[in-house]
């Protein structure tokens, strides 16, 4: 459920913790933790937070986004998983996907095409699917990519060919 001032106020009560600090610890612990579960757990928490506009200005504030796309470049899948995912969860918002294609997002995003990991590859499918624009478009919906793109969209997994076509209906329907 998305979130409003007096919603959070309501949750967080008398002595609870503000969103912004909330989310500052969980950067914080990411940060100092040498553990990679607990740097999973922290990622998968906060790409949770990242599907909410609510959330969005704090994401920005704090970085989240950038952290995000750093762990899409680690050899841990699951940091990768969770990256995706907090930043297909947040890219609907023009801002954040301003800052997710700026930071050299795009092909972080493709080369999670490739993932064995079906969530993985979902998030990617669908943060193309929203980031693709007329600006970056021929990066986006290069050759290779769009041949992958249409090998999803006829596999057996409902979730990857429903996206894959909605992809192509949306970004290639001029070139079909």
């Amino acid at each position: 459920m998305f979130t409003n001032d007096q919603r959070q106020a309501e949750r967080t009560g008398k002595y609870g913790t503000p969103r912004l600090q909330y989310l500052q610890e969980l950067v914080n612990e990411f940060q100092s933790s040498t553990s990679q579960e607990a740097k999973e757990r922290v990622v998968a928490n906060l790409a949770n937070f990242s599907y909410d506009p609510y959330n969005y200005f704090f994401l920005r504030q704090l970085n989240v986004l950038e952290l995000f796309l750093d762990c899409m470049t680690e050899p841990n899948e699951k940091l990768i998983e969770f990256g995706i995912g907090g930043i297909c969860n947040s890219c609907v918002d023009p801002a954040n996907a301003s800052i997710i294609i700026q930071c050299g997002g795009i092909p972080l995003i493709i080369e999670c095409l490739s993932s064995p990991v079906r969530n993985t590859v979902n998030y990617a499918l669908g943060a193309l699917y929203y980031l693709c624009n007329a600006l970056n478009k021929e990066e986006i919906m290069k050759p290779e990519v769009v041949d992958v793109i249409k090998r999803y969209a006829v596999a057996e997994s409902v979730s990857f060919s429903n996206l894959a076509k909605a992809i192509l209906d949306k970004h290639l329907s001029d070139r079909n």
